[in-house]
Parts: C-alpha cells; sequence; structure tokens
C-alpha cells in the first residue's frame, strides 16, 4: 500500500511515544480492545509503537514488511488512518478493500487467530458504510461480517472491540431493513445489540467503547434514547487517551457533542 501521501496526525502525540521497554509495560492496556499479544519481532513492536504514537504510515508499512504475521498492525493502522485522517472518499474505500484482502490472506494463513478474523469484518463494515449498509447487504457483505465476528468472538470471548462492531452490526441492520426483518433474516435483535455494547465498555472501557454505544442507541431508538446517546458520547470525550487512536477517538466525541 502507497502510504507516501498520507496525512500526519494533527494532534500532540508526544506523551504516546513509549521508548524502550515502555511500550511492552504498557502493552496490556494498549491492547485491552483487541487482545493482540506482544510481538517478539523487533521490527513488528517498533512498528506498534509507531501506531500508538499516532505515525500510521510507518505502522503500516511495518506491518505490510513482515507478511501475514503482520496483519494486525497494517489492518489497525490503515482503519484507524481512513476512518479519522483520510478525506478522499475513493482513497477511504481502497484502504478498506486492501485490509478486507489482507485479512482474507491471514484467515488463511492463521485460521485460528481472533484478530484475523476480526479485522476481515472491522474493514468490510466500514467499506459497507462507505458505500451504504443498503447497498452492503444486497451484496452479502452482511453475512461475511457476521461470520467473521461471530468466528472472532468464538476465539477470543473478550474481544471487546469485537463485541462493539457486533453491537453495531445488530444496530445497523435494524436501523436499516427494521426488527422483523433484521431479526429474520440477518438474525439481528436490538437486546443483542445492548449486550454486546456493554460487554465491550465491562471488558474496554475505551473511548471507541463508548461512541459506538452512543451510535448504536440512536440508530436503535432515534431521539427516544437521544439523551442517553449523548451521554455515551459525553463517557468517551471525558477519557484521558493512552495513545494516538485514543485521543482521535476523544476528539472525535467532543466535536461530535458540539
Amino acid at each position: 500500500m502507497d502510504t507516501r501521501k498520507w496525512a500526519e496526525i494533527d494532534l500532540d502525540t508526544t506523551g504516546f511515544a513509549y521508548p524502550g521497554a515502555a511500550l511492552k509495560k504498557a502493552w496490556t492496556a494498549l491492547h485491552a480492545g483487541d487482545l493482540e499479544p506482544w510481538p517478539e519481532d523487533k521490527a513488528l513492536a517498533d512498528g506498534w509503537r509507531a501506531f500508538h504514537a499516532g505515525d500510521f504510515a510507518a505502522a503500516v508499512d511495518a506491518g505490510e514488511a513482515a507478511g501475514n504475521a503482520g496483519h494486525a498492525l497494517a489492518s489497525k493502522a490503515s482503519g484507524i488512518y481512513a476512518d479519522y485522517l483520510e478525506e478522499d472518499e475513493a482513497i477511504k474505500q481502497a484502504i478498506y478493500q486492501a485490509g478486507i484482502e489482507r485479512a482474507e490472506h491471514a484467515i488463511a494463513a492463521f485460521p485460528d487467530e481472533p484478530n484475523a478474523h476480526y479485522f476481515h469484518a472491522y474493514h468490510l463494515g466500514r467499506y459497507s458504510q462507505c458505500i451504504s449498509v443498503a447497498r452492503a447487504l444486497s451484496q452479502g457483505l452482511g453475512g461475511r461480517i457476521q461470520k467473521s465476528l461471530d468466528r472472532a468472538l468464538e476465539l477470543a470471548p473478550e474481544h471487546a472491540e469485537a463485541h462493539t462492531a457486533k453491537g453495531l452490526y445488530h444496530a445497523e441492520i435494524i436501523a436499516k431493513v427494521g426488527k422483523l426483518v433484521g431479526s429474520m433474516t440477518y438474525g439481528a435483535s436490538a437486546e443483542r445489540a445492548i449486550e454486546h455494547f456493554e460487554e465491550a465498555i465491562r471488558l474496554a472501557d475505551s473511548p471507541i467503547a463508548w461512541i459506538e454505544y452512543g451510535n448504536g442507541l440512536y440508530l436503535l431508538y432515534g431521539d427516544k434514547k437521544l439523551d442517553e446517546s449523548n451521554e455515551a458520547y459525553a463517557r468517551a470525550a471525558e477519557k484521558t487517551p493512552i495513545d494516538a487512536m485514543q485521543a482521535l477517538d476523544v476528539r472525535f466525541a467532543n466535536d461530535s457533542m458540539g
């Protein structure tokens, strides 16, 4: 992936350097959401150091240089970059499509690795949002997302980010096709959505878990749950970020509250 023209993060990330042994010491907290294991390979560890410091281009390059072993790094770094920093819609879609393909290779290489399946669902989900949920469903992407998330959670039941994604999957299906069709055709349920969002918060209590909970509440209930949705955003906004990704999440929550 050509990262040479990627935008730089427009936040102060000096507090997220994690030099030397500091990265391993903070690893469990930094990866409470995705449960990615500590990389023994130094180049991959340095790539993750770049990710947490907000140098997403360098992180993607390090991940891709490692081949399948670096898939999670490349997928997470490219995804966060596309979510928050890329303004060109065509480039954004291309990043998500590359993430889908990368994850498919990772699934073939590591069928029992939770993050291979999680990042497959993640990039499919973000790509679906780009092209519209209705179009994505017509192309069968919903079933693929569900299959990958179910496998990720089967392999790692305490994967907080997969729980968040599964909650959002249920909520977006219901918001688009309604409770009856959503339940009968896709197995979607408002109750299950809330259960997944709450489990993600219990496991990681991260800014993104609260943001997507707020999004899910509004998708499911609209203005009836507007106060609760806004409260979830407020909870995200008050978090103290521990890396660049969380700093972007917190800024997004603050900006969204206007």
